[in-house]
């Protein structure tokens, strides 16, 4: 099923505005979007150079070239140039200010109704913070790290830290002690910027003990911040220490404006933050990423979102997600453009899972009335959601400046695609615009994602993203259309990794990309890159993981960090667990466990296990079943047989994924095979 584009009244869709721009600078005509990307990423250095000049970004210094190595890893971007994300952001603030623009709103549970944030207000926020942190001794490049959710405090603390070269690290307070201490304690934060707690489901979430447990394993914070919010009367005194002391959010950020202060200029690799990827096994990847790379990303996706500044068309851009999904971070990316971007803390569903009361899936779409939102995202399981509640967000408000959805996070069914262009409403006549994208938190951006100039096809991402050499390769590195493959990426991209936190001769990082093909960066998706001659276009459909990782609702956690938790029960001998994702059925993640002699498994341990799971990691992470089984699969060197247990669930013919000889203990798989017979029963089709 085919959707065509929105009618001509609709603006010129941005990506066409750079192509007239690359067109005009290089004196060739570019006959369709496919000739266009072949440019991109075949000759990076001009892409790159056109793209810096469409969006006009500033440097005080020249820099000696674009790229001065097409190699990965290892690429290096702008040599010479400064810049600042907090600087490009500033930018705005006069322009829109004038116009009565705000920088954002946002709503919580508790709240009645969204409130606004102007881009003054956020200026003048972020350098208090900012000359405060300085004042406690923070230097560019020393860590500050943060507790919080996805409210205005969170935007602001980012940007103090961009504009004095700090560098960011934040976690969810969704997230449990060891999960926030895997990431954390590896980086070594100076400073932590936290809250007391949370309100969820209309249940609220003191943190406070979660606090003390992170604390007591970072002994690296001089400095904690505190924001209370969950509840304002909470002290942060009970949290100083000899060599810590506390200070009060309200106070840091209260401090006029000082006359002429500006972000601090710095070199275009500078880092920025620090995210985590989880692989499979270890500690979350701690990986780094530049000032000037992510802009730079960021401000391609703007063209890829066809998302406008807010002074040409009222935009206001949404994406719901916590703090822990790196779509947090793509959201706060439209600020870069001058986009107004709005903020939802809270559950979509309205209460929690274990509440036993009915889930309220109207909840975003309300805020999405109220906010008067233009572009909203998501992740693919709230559409799946709202599919299965019958839910009619036109009788949820006023939903008319609506143009767009978005959606990531897993690959978005056949029928979600029906349920949005039959349940909300047309854009001039025509179906509303879906913008499927699909990338990482690895390099924090999208490979392949939406073009509103393309025709759209059910099922399908409209087409790789400008400058990303994206194609699907088999088994023996070879390119495939129409087939699928891993998902490879064969150029560099200016937001790709400038290295893993503490990995001293880039061994983990070449490890987690580049082990398999060389040179050549290796995602760990399955996909399917589909021709259309017609319109010239090559589309995508994303399969998921090719690799054990975890991928719940976008966010990833490693198996090891699950294993962490489960296995530290005295009850549990041994443990595995499989993400599995199918374009077309929900996401279903099993956990099996080994039980020590004795004990079996009923319906308190069951509990005891998802409480364990839920507390360490998140609540997103509990897994959909849990199964006493004799053993788990395991090679004769030892290692879980995580990947063939994924692909036999799947639907993978036994044979082509397992070898008995291979295995220390074949006699334990009857039970997994004969769970895939019911799983699959009728077979899955690709």
């Amino acid at each position: 099923m085919t959707r065509t584009d929105h009618p001509a009244r609709l603006p010129e869709p941005r990506i066409h505005r750079f192509q007239r721009h690359a067109e005009s600078a290089l004196g060739r005509r570019f006959a369709s979007y496919e000739e266009l990307w072949h440019w991109s990423v075949t000759d990076l250095r001009g892409f790159w150079r056109l793209l810096w000049q469409h969006f006009d970004l500033q440097s005080p210094t020249p820099w000696q070239t674009e790229l001065v190595e097409p190699v990965m890893p290892g690429a290096v971007w702008f040599p010479g140039a400064q810049v600042n994300y907090a600087q490009q952001v500033f930018r705005h603030v006069e322009a829109c200010e004038r116009a009565g623009h705000p920088a954002l709103v946002f709503q919580n549970e508790r709240l009645a109704e969204p409130v606004a944030l102007g881009w003054a207000q956020l200026r003048q926020q972020a350098a208090s913070l900012a000359l405060r942190l300085q004042a406690m001794g923070v230097q560019p490049g020393d860590r500050v790290a943060a507790y919080l959710p996805n409210t205005p405090q969170a935007i602001v603390a980012f940007l103090a830290c961009a504009s004095m070269g700090a560098t960011w690290s934040i976690c969810s307070p969704d997230m449990g002690p060891v999960a926030v201490l895997d990431r954390f304690s590896q980086i070594e934060p100076r400073v932590l910027i936290t809250v007391d707690g949370q309100q969820w489901g209309g249940i609220r979430h003191d943190r406070r003990a979660v606090l003390h447990t992170v604390l007591a394993g970072l002994p690296s914070v001089e400095h904690l911040v505190w924001v209370a919010d969950l509840d304002p009367t909470a002290p942060g005194a009970p949290f100083a220490r000899a060599g810590r002391q506390v200070h009060d959010w309200a106070d840091l950020v209260s401090d006029p404006l000082p006359p002429g202060w500006a972000p601090r200029w710095l070199p275009f690799d500078h880092p920025l933050w620090i995210v985590y990827s989880s692989g499979t096994t270890g500690l979350p990847k701690p990986i780094v990423h530049g000032h000037g790379g992510v802009m730079l990303e960021a401000l391609k996706g703007s063209l890829h979102n066809d998302v406008a500044p807010t002074l040409e068309s009222g935009e206001r851009f949404f994406w719901f997600s916590s703090t822990g999904w790196i779509m947090w971070n793509a959201q706060l990316g439209a600020l870069l453009g001058g986009t107004t971007i709005a903020l939802y803390d809270g559950n979509p569903a309205g209460v929690p899972e274990e509440s036993g009361t009915p889930p309220d899936w109207t909840r975003l779409w309300r805020f999405a009335a109220d906010a008067s939102i233009t572009w909203f995202g998501s992740g693919a399981a709230f559409y799946a959601s709202c599919l299965k509640a019958d839910v009619h967000p036109t009788r949820c408000g006023d939903l008319s400046r609506l143009r767009a959805i978005g959606s990531t996070g897993s690959p978005l069914s056949d029928e979600a695609y029906d349920w949005i262009w039959q349940r909300l409403p047309p854009v001039q006549g025509a179906p509303i615009w879906i913008n499927v994208i699909s990338g990482g938190t690895d390099f924090a951006g999208a490979f392949v994602a939406g073009h509103r100039g393309l025709p759209q096809v059910r099922g399908e991402m409209q087409c790789r993203c400008l400058g990303a050499a994206v194609h699907a390769f088999d088994e023996a590195g070879r390119p495939v259309l129409d087939a699928v493959g891993e998902l490879v990426c064969t150029a560099p991209l200016p937001s790709m990794p400038l290295r893993f936190w503490n990995d001293e001769n880039g061994r983990r990082l070449h490890d987690s990309y580049f082990d398999v093909f060389a040179g050549v960066w290796r995602h760990g998706d399955w996909i399917r890159l589909v021709s259309h001659p017609e319109s010239g276009s090559v589309g995508a459909v994303i399969y998921g993981r090719s690799d054990t990782t975890i991928n719940r609702h976008g966010v990833r956690m490693g198996t090891a960090e699950l294993y962490r938790a489960v296995e530290a029960l005295p009850q549990v001998m041994d443990s595995l667990v499989v993400d599995l994702e199918h374009l077309g059925r929900d996401s279903w993640m099993p956990l099996f466990v080994v039980l020590r002699e004795g004990v079996a498994l009923d319906a308190a341990l069951e509990k005891t296990l998802r409480q364990a799971i839920r507390e360490a990691l998140s609540a997103r992470h509990v897994p959909d079943a849990i199964f006493q089984v004799a053993g788990i699969p395991r090679t004769l060197s030892g290692k879980k047989m995580e990947l063939p247990v994924k692909r036999l669930l799947l639907g993978a013919a036994p044979e082509q994924v397992l070898k008995r000889d291979a295995m220390a203990n074949a006699e334990c798989l009857d039970f997994f095979l004969a769970l895939a017979r019911k799983r699959n029963d009728p077979p899955l089709q690709a």
